[in-house]
């Protein structure tokens, strides 16, 4: 009976140190297996089984990106200005056994380097080239990173200038310089909507003279035409002295209508005989 609990008791034990043995690894996670202190083995998610008492996990990772967030540092600009800039890094393991053994505390590792790298870029530019082209020292920093970290089993995927913060001083500088840039383009587009207003203005009081000049033109072209034409048919009609004698007499009437007290006779008139004589050949004429 000692025996068989004994027995058992090993057993228990023995089971015990078996089911040990499973490792179960979450999704997006890496475990890694070292045996007598040596690297053994890298285990991915799922169910892995890992021999007791001469393997161990000596570390978990996630694969996943991580996003670091490193505190404001002071740089100094190439016209020595000093700022402050804050970064973010995106970053991702590819390699797990390069991260375990690549380099002693990884993440500490990439803020110095980030640090460090960016000193060196700003370094190279002023102050304007720094506020200006932060895209261009983004991909830089990243490039110079990524290459970096390949031996530690990282991949930096990118890298953002968070905050740019300049002194107190040139802050205000800046804001005033800006609020100079931005009334100074306010009167610039007011004088051009005043420019191309009057040029609006001009150029339709022009069109308004042409129109006019061409009206008046085309008028006293119909009015020559009119008479022209009045005079061409006159002429085809071939009208008698008579007939022009009574025509004089109606534009007399007309003018006799008016105020005018005074009344200028043709010569041919001024004689009876004759104006009974032109009347009377007339009236035949009429007749006819």
């Amino acid at each position: 009976m000692i025996i068989g609990i004994i027995l058992g008791i090993l057993g228990g034990i023995i089971l015990i140190i078996l089911i040990s043995g499973f490792k179960i690894v979450p999704q997006t996670s890496v475990y890694i297996i070292e045996r007598f202190g040596s690297y053994k083995r890298t285990l991915k998610n799922g169910i892995n089984f890992i021999v007791p008492l001469m393997d161990r996990v000596i570390q978990r990772e996630t694969i996943k990106e991580r996003v670091l967030d490193f505190p404001a540092q002071d740089v100094i600009t190439k016209d020595n200005v000093t700022m402050k800039i804050d970064t973010v890094v995106y970053m991702q393991i590819t390699d797990p056994k390069l991260y375990a053994y690549g380099v002693e505390k990884p993440l500490f590792a990439v803020e110095n380097l980030t640090a460090t790298t960016l000193r060196n870029l700003i370094g190279d530019l002023e102050l304007d080239q720094t506020l200006t082209s932060r895209d261009s020292v983004n991909e830089k920093l990243r490039a110079i990173l990524d290459n970096a970290t390949d031996p530690w089993g990282i991949k930096v995927l990118r890298v953002e200038l968070k905050n740019i913060l300049p002194p107190e001083d040139i802050r205000r500088a800046m804001e005033k310089q800006m609020r100079a840039e931005r009334e100074k383009r306010e009167q610039i587009l007011v004088a051009e909507g005043t420019r191309a207003a009057d040029i609006l203005r001009a150029e339709g009081l022009k069109q308004a003279s042409i129109l006019e000049a061409e009206g008046l033109k085309q008028a006293s072209i119909l009015e020559a035409e009119g008479k022209k034409a009045a005079i061409e048919l006159i002429n085809k009609s071939k009208p008698t002295k008579a007939a022009i004698t009574i025509r004089g007499l109606d534009a007399l009437v007309k003018v006799s209508e008016g105020e005018s007290t005074t009344i200028l006779l043709p010569s041919e008139l001024t004689e009876v005989t004759k104006f009974s004589a032109a009347f009377s050949a007339v009236n035949k004429e009429m007749k006819k």
